[in-house]
């Protein structure tokens, strides 16, 4: 079976490589075009690219698909290429650039999507942050046939997985990682033989996973503990929950929550001791384990606390330009 790959960040290389591994031909793959990285702002291509270009695959990077878009000279080069790539599927794991009709019904069994989520849960950009923001119990991975809507096909394979509540965004991504490259392997040895059983989505249980907005990383100080637990370890690695401390900008990387009731008023830091730095929150207390300061690594706050001490009484966040009552 010849199959056509698109695909851009580790999530999809993980999947590119379990297809190479199992012997599947890939005689083209599509990926988002080089993006300035690091601190150089060199461009950089991605994950893909690089998996693509170490097996000697060819590589395609359009701005767009859209003939009638804004680049269609590159749509028209792309799509050149896949029909000279006479593949019989493609395969898709988060490759950023919307497919248009045309594509979906080019490969003679069209267009398989790796969605990181039990749809019809967290259909869109960022289902991982999403599900553990939530405080959902699991999730898992579903391998989609793809129509024109946002992750609304039909579903060809599922496997759930369990999120553990210590689980962050990065933790969970590998192994979802892992699960839908072996899902796709299967899939496409199905379909091979004629076995895939596509099932409509159900009606109920929709919920959509918004791209993730660095504008969401401050720690809003009076929610509950618990949801800030989530939203810490949601945005890791990205954007990072984010705090302020005397008007420096901190990243809070790692946090617990304390027993016992928030005795001071949210944003205010409660205790110091060998553990972190306790805050109180709006509801209970979270005790703040690894942060960042400018500059810097990420480091157990401990050791940041020896270079930039935080003090009981000291409000953090918002919370400390807030008006007093």
């Amino acid at each position: 079976m010849r199959v056509v790959f698109a695909g851009t960040p580790e999530f999809a290389r993980v999947a590119l490589e379990r297809l190479l591994k199992a012997g599947f031909q890939v005689p083209l793959v599509l990926t988002q075009p080089d993006r300035p990285a690091g601190r150089g702002m060199k461009l950089q291509a991605s994950p893909v690219k690089q998996c693509a270009v170490g097996h000697g695959i060819a590589v395609a990077q359009p701005r767009s698909l859209r003939l009638d878009g804004k680049y269609p000279e590159e749509a028209l080069a792309a799509r050149e290429a896949l029909a000279a790539a006479q593949a019989d599927v493609m395969v898709v794991a988060a490759y950023g650039l919307i497919l248009p009709a045309w594509v979906l019904t080019l490969p003679r069994l069209g267009c398989l999507n790796i969605h990181a989520s039990l749809l019809p849960r967290w259909r869109g950009a960022a289902p991982i942050h999403r599900a553990i923001e939530a405080g959902d119990a699991q999730t898992g991975v579903t391998i989609m046939q793809m129509d024109e809507g946002l992750d609304t096909g039909d579903m060809l394979l599922a496997e759930p997985v369990s999120i553990a509540p210590s689980d962050t965004t990065a933790l969970l991504h590998d192994r979802l990682a892992d699960l839908g490259g072996r899902l796709i392997v299967e899939a496409l040895e199905l379909a091979a033989c004629g076995g895939l059983r596509p099932e409509p989505q159900p009606a109920e249980g929709i919920t959509y996973a918004h791209k993730i907005d660095k504008a969401e990383a401050p720690i809003d100080w009076r929610r509950p503990a618990a949801v800030l637990h989530r939203q810490v370890r949601a945005f890791d690695p990205f954007p990072a929950a984010s705090t302020t401390a005397d008007g420096e900008p901190l990243k809070v990387w790692a946090a617990r929550l304390a027993e016992g009731p928030a005795r001071l008023a949210p944003g205010t830091v409660q205790a110091v001791d060998a553990d972190g730095i306790h805050v109180a929150t709006g509801e209970g207390v979270l005790v703040l384990t690894e942060l960042q300061r400018p500059g810097g690594r990420r480091l157990p706050a401990a050791e940041v606390q020896r270079g930039f001490p935080l003090k009981v009484g000291q409000v953090l966040g918002a919370a400390a330009d807030a008006p007093a009552d």
